[in-house]
């Protein structure tokens, strides 16, 4: 039997997780797309805490726009965040998604705001 999508997601979110985790110095920057909103945030996994996130509901994030415009903002918004925090260098967890479209629009703008990964 085929699996459904959000199944087929899940699935690739874990061998992803795999290999990728975060730490103080170099954490996680996991993203999570809905259908209408756009979720970002940095992720120490050893102490188990988010450092800084965001997203197209935030009040600061001005989303205007086509839903790829939008996720460049909130790269744009989390790496500022970061940086304020100390973070200069992330390790980027795609959360099973492709690296098209919105996810890798989030990206190039979380790599404008400074961040390195």
């Amino acid at each position: 039997m085929a699996l459904s999508k959000t199944d087929r997601r899940q699935r690739l979110r874990f061998r992803i997780r795999k290999t990728v985790s975060g730490t103080a110095e170099r954490p996680r920057l996991a993203v999570f797309r809905s259908n209408k909103e756009i979720y970002a945030q940095l992720i120490d996994d050893v102490s188990g805490k988010t450092i800084t996130a965001a997203s197209s509901r935030d009040k600061d994030v001005k989303a205007t726009g086509n839903k790829v415009e939008v996720a460049k903002i909130v790269g744009k918004a989390v790496a500022e965040k970061a940086v304020k925090a100390g973070v200069e260098t992330v390790s980027f967890d795609r959360g099973g998604y492709l690296y098209h479209g919105r996810v890798k629009s989030l990206a190039e703008g979380a790599r404008e705001g400074g961040l390195k990964f």
